[in-house]
């Protein structure tokens, strides 16, 4: 039997199995997709802290986002990427096992929380435009996210916890890229059935936690929209927020797919793939499904280069600019809150 001591105990991560030659177009890939989420990210965490114009709810609770989406990239993919550059397993020690479960499943954990927020804010934005700058005000907005960071922390602590305090008896080989809770489970001699059945439970806790507000909240802002008497701007509504619904999908579906099982070791027998919609597709879309595909981002970040331009040439020219927009109507306040 291998004990659960710190000081002993090492887990080798199989990673991608394959010839040299595929490893190395697998890590090419995963460099550039790594590259551009934290890129991505970066940039729009920058121009929300930065511009005055993306003060706003909406684009606060994106800038967190993105920071979760990078600490989640950042967490998992550097040493997937180490390991493809490897011609033998990767070896990660108890405590870098056990810390990167930890901050993996919190900053997860954060995101999905930040998502029922952020469709709360959708729906306060179209169903109540002319009391949101009341209800959605700088306190309240402080005080959700603070609450979703530090939820998302402390949920985490006992099952990891509960994780690593088993013993591993029948082999360190986890076949995975990262430290999979499942495959820890699998690789331990005890009866796991309790913990599995806590741990599903509180899955399910987690995730519809999280995704009741948001089907509710698309409820009501598909049922205003409807109100619309304008066909072109019922369509436009709706495009607006297929974005963020197609982001819920795939977080969502995923989430429920890999961790809303009674038996989590169950979670071993299925592709890496699903692991690497939330781990490495997600946070590269975000940028794309989020903001760039906004004109108010776009415009933004023409301006960020114009000023750039014009530094550069010794000529810099700030532009005056109003804060929010005029306009009260849902469909306004949907195309500018939403992105």
């Amino acid at each position: 039997m291998v004990g659960n001591h710190s000081g002993v105990i090492k887990f080798y991560i199989e990673g991608f199995s394959g010839s040299p030659e595929f490893r190395h177009t697998l890590f090419a890939i995963f460099f550039f997709s790594f590259f551009v989420t934290i890129m991505g990210n970066v940039i729009i965490i920058v121009i929300v802290c930065a511009d005055h114009r993306l003060h706003s709810p909406m684009y606060f609770f994106l800038g967190h986002l993105s920071c979760l989406d990078v600490l989640i990239t950042s967490t998992l993919i550097p040493p997937m990427l180490g390991g493809l550059l490897m011609s033998e397993l990767l070896t990660m020690s108890f405590s870098a096992c056990f810390t990167q479960l930890f901050l993996y499943l919190s900053f997860g954990t954060t995101e999905l929380a930040l998502l029922g927020i952020m469709a709360v804010d959708r729906y306060v934005a179209v169903c109540n435009p002319l009391r949101y700058n009341i209800i959605m005000n700088n306190q309240v907005c402080i005080s959700v996210v603070t609450l979703a960071w530090v939820l998302g922390f402390l949920i985490e602590i006992w099952p990891v916890y509960a994780t690593f305090q088993l013993p591993f008896c029948r082999s360190t080989v986890v076949n995975h890229f990262y430290c999979d809770r499942g495959l820890l489970l699998k690789l331990s001699c005890e009866d796991t059935a309790f913990l599995e059945f806590i741990l599903f439970l509180m899955a399910v806790v987690i995730l519809f936690g999280s995704l009741l507000p948001t089907l509710i909240s698309y409820t009501y802002i598909i049922s205003t929209i409807l109100k619309i008497s304008s066909a072109s701007g019922r369509r436009k509504a709706f495009s607006t927020c297929a974005s963020h619904f197609t982001f819920v999908i795939i977080g969502y579906g995923t989430c429920l797919f890999l961790y809303v099982k009674p038996k989590q070791t169950q979670a071993a027998e299925y592709n890496r793939i699903v692991s690497l919609m939330i781990s490495v597709v997600t946070p590269f879309l975000t940028p794309f499904i989020f903001t760039l595909r906004n004109d108010k981002v776009k415009e933004v970040l023409r301006d960020g280069m114009k000023h750039c331009y014009h530094l550069f040439k010794g000529q810099v020219h700030f532009p005056s600019r109003s804060l929010f927009p005029v306009g009260t109507n849902a469909i306004d306040l949907l195309q500018y809150y939403s992105v």
